[in-house]
């Protein structure tokens, strides 16, 4: 039985994956798993297996809390789970966009900004985990990816009139470059 592993063990759970011991408490640990986030796993069930046993007989971890936050970040950008934050240009915040059907009896469309840029940002979020996909894919040979990349630039290209909404010009969208 493990009933007196120190914070910072790692272990490995049939459900949860791996994962690493917070803190040892009097009857569970807390574990935080790389799939199931942070757990009570009850020591009387046994139902881990031990990888790596950190040393010490005291409840102070022995891992930092930056490494805990580096293994959290990795595992959210394995997953495509976290996103960068990108600001809005400064003139945009707190606006509408409004969009007039050509038929004056129709009602138009308000829209927050905020919103139509969020769905803006995660349109080119999307864009790069394809890329990354596609760059990835063990089946697609160096022809066929160049191939999907050109179709990925041409909508990043379809995309530049949007650029006026980032506040940053790192962020723009970018299409293909024409050679002089």
């Amino acid at each position: 039985m493990n009933e007196n592993l120190a914070p910072g063990t790692r272990i490995n759970h049939d459900r949860y994956g791996e994962g690493f011991i917070l803190k040892n408490n009097l009857v569970d640990y807390e574990v935080l798993f790389e799939h199931g986030g942070k757990r009570s796993i009850l020591k009387s069930k046994n139902e881990f297996e031990v990888l790596e046993e950190m040393e010490g007989v005291d409840d102070e971890p022995k891992i930092k809390l930056s490494e805990v936050q580096q293994l959290i970040e990795s595992v959210l950008k394995k997953h495509n789970v976290m996103q960068e934050v990108v600001p809005l240009g400064d003139r945009w915040i707190n606006g509408t966009l409004v969009l007039n059907p050509g038929n004056p009896d129709l009602q138009s469309k308000e829209v927050p900004v905020e919103t139509f840029f969020h769905k803006i940002v995660m349109i080119r979020d999307r864009l790069r985990v394809l890329e990354q996909q596609i760059n990835s894919h063990p089946k697609l040979n160096d022809s066929e990816k160049v191939d999907l990349q050109q179709y990925i630039t041409r909508c990043y290209g379809s995309l530049t009139t949007f650029n006026v909404l980032f506040k940053e010009k790192d962020h723009y969208f970018v299409g293909s470059k024409k050679e002089d």
